[in-house]
């Protein structure tokens, strides 16, 4: 039976072996500066030499149909389990391998140790994406300048290089095809937009969204704004003022905290800042959160708040929230008297609104949850009969259940809970 160790490669890979077990437990404490900097260069070099290596035998095990020998659906769930690396590992393995195989110039840089693995799939991919009907020689010259730029650049730079890798080599033909790149990635942008919201039961919502690129960054920019050490700083001037009859002269000194929770804080800021003016209007009213809370717990109660969503927040939270643009107060004291136009206006009126969704809390039909901002205010008295644009003679319904209302196929009744409930004729 001939042995694996008769080819060159499996001969080279065992003499590795060999000399690596010289040093295995050599101590390193009498490395000195120049030499341990040495040393780890070397070995990056080496572990790309060997990289090289590894991505010739994984195409070649395609070819050999290296997968048969334990009946794996392909080579690269044969090498996860053959080296314990997770498939998700493999598999890019294999992607980078058969990238090499299709240019020779990046495999043969990352045999000499010129690049590493990081750049070597940064390349091959941006190398990819460059027009199919792209001229073979202008193919060769961009993957020669992208090896160049290696020397100097990390992978993250090539990525943006190998974007524009074409008004190097080509500009003639890089404008017409980097707009019709960007036009396809904005499209598809536009498609995969999404925005995921889910309460975690502590009094927070989290969250994670996917944008487009510059509406990411027009995000990142108002935060940065919100979050910058001259606005925080202005911030906490304003509220010793408010809090204080005697000021230090000292400037305050922001607090230093990680970006993470930095930006956070001028997210919420960016958010309770919104000015409901400028943002569309849902069911009638604009897109604003309305707090409900007695005049006791306005002026410095402690009875929790109520939002028209049905959450509850702290009284001090609420007073804070109150002076806030994206939030409406609905301040309830003693017998308050609920808002009348009368005859003059058929619609009800933004304030009205408010009021219906404080008192109803979204749709007044028996068994229905949607929220007020789904509902339509609906006239208990028609207004074609002399009905009044009254709160206390409307109520919200959603448009559902506002058809049915209308629908003489149906009979209604209002019970003391001023719940409605339909019941068809017979």
């Amino acid at each position: 039976m001939a042995t694996t160790a008769a080819h060159p490669i499996n001969g080279a890979v065992a003499r590795m072996h060999s000399v690596l077990d010289e040093v295995a437990e050599v101590p390193t404490w009498s490395m000195g500066q120049a030499a341990t900097a040495e040393a780890l260069v070397d070995i990056s070099r080496v572990e790309a030499r060997l990289l090289e290596v590894r991505s010739r035998l994984l195409s070649h095990a395609e070819t050999v149909a290296v997968a048969e020998t334990n009946a794996s659906p392909s080579v690269a769930v044969w090498h996860s389990n053959a080296t314990r690396s997770t498939k998700r590992e493999s598999f890019r393995e294999v992607r980078l391998a058969a990238g090499l195989g299709r240019y020779d110039v990046v495999r043969e840089a990352l045999g000499r140790g010129d690049v590493i693995a990081e750049q070597a799939s940064v390349i091959c991919t941006a190398l990819d994406e460059l027009p199919d009907d792209l001229d073979a020689g202008v193919l060769e010259q961009a993957a020669k300048a992208l090896v160049a730029f290696a020397e100097v650049h990390d992978a993250k730079a090539l990525r943006v290089l190998g974007r524009r890798i074409l008004e190097v080599v080509a500009p003639e033909v890089a404008e017409a095809w980097e707009a019709e790149q960007l036009d396809r990635e904005e499209r598809e942008a536009e498609k995969s937009s999404v925005f995921r919201m889910r309460e975690d039961g502590r009094g927070r919502i989290k969250g994670s969204f996917t944008v487009p690129l510059l509406v990411g960054q027009m995000l990142e920019r108002a935060l940065l704004a919100f979050a910058s050490p001259k606005h925080q700083i202005a911030n906490r001037a304003a509220d010793d003022a408010d809090g204080q009859d005697e000021q230090d002269e000292q400037a305050p000194v922001p607090v230093r905290r990680p970006t993470a929770q930095r930006l956070g804080a001028a997210f919420v800021e960016l958010v309770e800042r919104l000015d409901p003016h400028s943002l569309p209007q849902a069911g009638g009213v604009n897109a604003t959160v309305v707090v409900t809370m007695t005049l006791e717990s306005l002026k410095d109660g402690l009875a929790a708040a109520t939002l028209d969503t049905g959450d509850r927040i702290s009284a001090a939270t609420a007073r804070r929230l109150a002076c806030e643009a994206g939030v409406v107060p609905a301040v309830l004291g003693g017998k308050s008297q609920p808002l009348d136009v009368g005859r003059s206006q058929r619609l009800f009126t933004g304030p009205q609104r408010i009021a219906l969704g404080a008192r109803d809390g979204g749709c007044t039909a028996q068994g229905c949850d949607a929220p007020p901002a789904m509902c339509h205010a609906h006239h208990d008295d028609l207004w074609s009969h002399q009905g009044r644009t009254a709160v206390e003679r409307g109520r919200l319904l959603c448009p559902f259940h506002h058809r049915r209302i209308h629908d003489p196929e149906y009979e209604v009744e209002v019970g003391a809970d001023n719940q409605v409930s339909f019941h068809r004729r017979t």
